[in-house]
């Protein structure tokens, strides 16, 4: 008989921390489901008491789903814990995840206590949760670094105050795979009612272990694995959910199977993507774009012999479609529905309409349209309901040639224009926009990324703008790299806070 791993997604709690990743209600709910379709078992839906745009998400999530748990985080305090349960009021099953750090440096510069104390504070957490529902998740902040005599007593004590879940977080991505094998295993010995809960990891990559150390804290005797779409979360991300759902796939020896239908694995990965403007890195495992393109020659001979001799993954086995349907300037709106729906997006019929116009646009430019592009022109804010919005851009430039650009910006129906010249054609149309919005504004960070190949491709800008001692984020795109730019600046400025 088979394990069973239950997959605990924190796609829209740890990975929309990313920043510049924030997600609207909306688009929480459409990832939801999309969670819901894959078969994840858990789905932490956000802490609810760090804003009301949290707790509302919470809420709708739970009204949206229907057989997955539903997790709201919290600190080890009753008013965390309190607003959680506020929150899961419509949610079909119920997890409050509360809990505390437990390495002597969070006890000692983060909470200025001592190890006793924690306990208490753990104990009256995991009990004050109890009295709302039956399942209640512990965590020990930073139990990576906490040493394992004291982590076992914690977890002891949790327990038997009634925590169903004790998750066991490397919070700083600091342990090696052997290290944290053993912490799950001292725990599985040295913890007497251990078989009362189960054990779950939550692996950070600082050091591109996350993965090895997630599959090592299973094969100790975790049984549910704390994970995100793409990896993505604070600082180098989160263990990836398809990571570990594959390798358990293709290693099916070790007896241990989830939930997860990995057919929907790529058209998730795409809307996860999408919506939170996060490139994925062509080289990811899974789900890049060159996890199943073969360049050398031997490989190449070898895949076109045996696609086995260089491939362990059958690409239909995560949802890429050998059959791709080409998209160009003569492709109508069917084709470009097939397309989004293998992406994992359904769109309206009145959405659809408005993303086939800015379709048609793109193949009037290039020659084939990608899954990329596609996806791009889904997932971009529409710019109708802007302040702020370009009306008209115009650049000289060349070799020997002074940058000047021209522009034209529609600011809630007034029009304006402006001219200004610069160190090459971006820096001229951001100095020209800022003749028009004049606010003491200072780029952050700027980048370009190509989201295919070719020199016709769509160039994704993301930037950041530092207004009034804040941080903003904004993405463009377009197959002109220097109006991506000022749409990405444009989009920044539109955020700022009035």
């Amino acid at each position: 008989m088979s394990d069973r791993l239950f997959i605990f997604d924190t796609t829209l709690r740890d990975g929309e921390q990313v920043p510049g990743c924030q997600l609207n209600t909306i688009e929480k709910i459409q990832v939801a489901k999309a969670l819901e379709q894959l078969g994840v078992d858990v789905i932490e839906a956000g802490f609810p008491i760090s804003s009301p745009g949290d707790f509302n998400s919470v809420i709708e999530i739970s009204k949206a789903v229907t057989w997955p748990t539903i997790c709201a985080l919290t600190r080890a305090v009753e008013k965390d814990i309190d607003v959680a349960y506020e929150a899961l009021v419509y949610a079909k099953h119920k997890r409050i995840h509360t809990g505390i750090g437990t390495s002597d440096s969070h006890i000692k510069y983060k909470f200025n206590s001592n190890r006793e104390e924690i306990i208490e504070r753990a104990v009256r957490a995991t009990k004050y949760a109890k009295k709302y529902v039956e399942d209640v998740e512990f965590y020990c902040e930073d139990a990576g670094r906490t040493d394992n005599e004291y982590l076992a007593r914690v977890v002891e004590a949790v327990i038997a105050a009634g925590a169903t879940v004790v998750n066991i977080p490397d919070t700083t991505g600091y342990c090696l795979p052997q290290e944290y094998y053993e912490k799950i295993k001292y725990l599985k010995e040295h913890v007497k009612n251990i078989d009362k809960a189960i054990i779950s990891t939550h692996c950070h990559n600082d050091l591109g272990m996350a993965t090895a150390n997630t599959f090592n804290g299973v094969m100790a005797g975790a049984r549910q694995v704390e994970v995100t779409i793409n990896g993505i979360g604070e600082r180098a991300g989160n263990t990836s959910l398809e990571e570990i759902a594959m390798i358990l796939k293709c290693h099916k020896n070790l007896g241990i199977d989830t939930n997860i239908n990995t057919t929907k694995i790529y058209p998730t990965s795409r809307m996860v993507s999408s919506l939170m403007n996060m490139p994925v890195q062509p080289n990811k495992a899974i789900v890049g774009r060159n996890a199943f393109a073969h360049s050398s020659g031997i490989h190449q001979d070898g895949v076109l012999k045996n696609v086995q001799t260089y491939e362990i993954i059958d690409p239909k086995d995560v949802g890429i479609e050998d059959n791709a349907i080409v998209l160009t300037a003569r492709s109508g709106r069917a084709a470009l529905k097939y397309r989004l729906n293998v992406n994992g997006v359904e769109l309206t019929d009145e959405k659809l309409d408005k993303v086939y116009e800015k379709f048609l646009q793109l193949a009037d430019q290039k020659k084939e349209v990608t899954d990329a592009d596609v996806l791009m022109l889904a997932g971009a804010d529409t710019a109708e309901a802007h302040a702020v919005k370009l009306e008209f851009l115009q650049v000289t430039t060349g070799k020997g040639v002074k940058s000047v650009a021209s522009i034209g910006l529609d600011i809630s129906g007034q029009k304006f224009e402006a001219a200004a010249s610069g160190n090459g054609p971006v820096d001229a149309a951001i100095k020209a926009l800022k003749k028009i919005i004049m606010k003491q504004m200072t780029l952050k960070e700027f980048t370009i990324q190509a989201i295919s190949k070719g020199s016709d491709d769509v160039g994704k800008v993301h930037m950041q703008v530092e207004y009034d001692g804040s941080l903003y984020y904004g993405f463009g795109a377009n197959t002109d790299i220097v109006t991506a730019s000022v749409e990405a600046y444009i989009d920044c400025i539109n955020k700022f806070k009035k």
